[in-house]
């Protein structure tokens, strides 16, 4: 009885050390999954957006010029490895096998308010739309509409690209995103820029 007892015990142990695995599998897979999920969610939104070609460019505008500040603080912040990190791309490749990238760049996140997440939808848009988009100087964009938030709020129904889209503007805007960006909402006279005699 004894020995069916440890045999049974053994048993046991080698089952939970079984279910410990499985659900340590399970959990790894429904992350992946869900973040699949949220990377399509931004793709689809991003390939549904309806923006005329001139409101594309402004957007785009924003998304290369962060996307520059991004990649040009982090060289400023690695100068010993410049040659290593000759782009945006390299950057996101090397922090997930280099501590010191992914500390500098966790810490360059931080100092612009941004999130992993917001650079994942700008990265988003700026593939599915930098092939065909034009950079328009900050004078010209302010020309062409007054509140681009306003655009980006009432057009842009995707929480994660609206989100990365309007932190984008604070950081060119202001310097730096606010936490949590406001939906502020300008009557339509605020928005159509004044034209001068």
């Amino acid at each position: 009885v004894d020995n069916k007892l440890q045999a049974l015990d053994i048993l046991f142990k080698e089952l939970d050390v079984t279910k410990d695995n499985l659900t340590q599998q399970f959990e790894h897979h429904s992350k992946t999954l869900a973040s699949q999920a949220a990377q399509d969610e931004i793709w689809t939104a991003v390939l549904a957006l309806g923006f005329t070609s001139m409101e594309f460019n402004i957007l785009y505008s924003y998304v290369i010029e962060v996307l520059i500040c991004l990649h040009t603080r982090m060289l400023q912040k690695l100068p010993e490895l410049v040659r290593s990190l000759p782009t945006l791309a390299s950057v996101l490749r090397r922090k997930a096998k280099n501590k010191q990238v992914r500390i500098v760049w966790e810490s360059v996140l931080e100092e612009y308010g941004l999130r992993e997440r917001d650079v994942t939808a700008l990265c988003t848009f700026f593939i599915a739309h930098g092939n065909k988009a034009e950079h328009y100087a900050a004078n010209v964009r302010r020309m062409y509409i007054k509140d681009v938030t306003f655009m980006i709020t009432n057009m842009v129904k995707n929480q994660a690209l609206q989100d990365g889209l309007l932190r984008a503007v604070q950081v060119i805007e202001k310097g730096k995103a606010v936490k949590n960006p406001e939906n502020q909402r300008a009557s339509l006279k605020e928005l159509i820029p004044s034209i001068k005699d």
